[in-house]
């Protein structure tokens, strides 16, 4: 077998068994899923943020919640934190990097909404400021990481893990737990 074969091979297996494992517990992202609705139900907003492919999950995320996962209903209050460039390179440059979340929750955060953090470290510095400062602002917080969860695991009301150590294998379990998150909250809300 060559070793772009074995790379493929390996990628597929790898993923699929970090799948197999985070299946037996569907307790966390059910959690999840609920404080969402919750939330959603009450009038309030979902905050989603993160960094790099975090970023893009975050992304994503918002869409699938403003626009439709799988069924045509209303719109669902969501904001990616990720997306406006000024405000991310101005807070950077005006004060930190660690600020640029934090920010954000101070500007557009209210008490009842939800701030989710996306991290496959759970380490982040300005995923973890920003859960801090979420809730002290009286936000419901959902953290999705990877490894053993880090600061932002044990930050977070609701700590959805994905432990393993391939940054790659956990992005793609973060995107798989994303949905399903989105397909229960639209079930729930539709």
């Amino acid at each position: 077998m060559s070793n772009e074969a074995e790379v493929f091979r390996r990628a597929f297996e790898d993923t699929i068994a970090l799948h197999e494992r985070m299946k037996g517990d569907a307790v966390p992202a059910l959690r999840a899923a609920e404080a969402i609705v919750n939330v959603l139900r009450a009038g309030g907003k979902v905050m989603l943020f993160g960094n790099g492919g975090s970023a893009a999950d975050a992304e994503h995320a918002a869409a699938e919640l403003v626009g439709r996962f799988r069924r045509d209903r209303p719109a669902f209050a969501a904001m990616a934190l990720t997306t406006n460039a000024s405000v991310l390179t101005s807070v950077s440059n005006d004060y930190a990097f660690e600020q640029v979340f934090v920010r954000q929750i101070e500007a557009f955060g209210r008490p009842g909404d939800v701030a989710v953090a996306i991290s496959t470290s759970g380490a982040s510095p300005n995923v973890v400021s920003a859960l801090a400062a979420a809730r002290r602002r009286g936000l419901s917080t959902i953290a999705l990481t990877g490894r053993d969860g880090g600061a932002a695991g044990r930050a977070a009301d609701i700590h959805v893990n994905v432990p393993s150590d391939s940054t790659p294998r956990v992005q793609e379990v973060h995107r798989t737990l994303l949905h399903v998150i989105c397909d229960v909250v639209e079930g729930a809300l539709a």
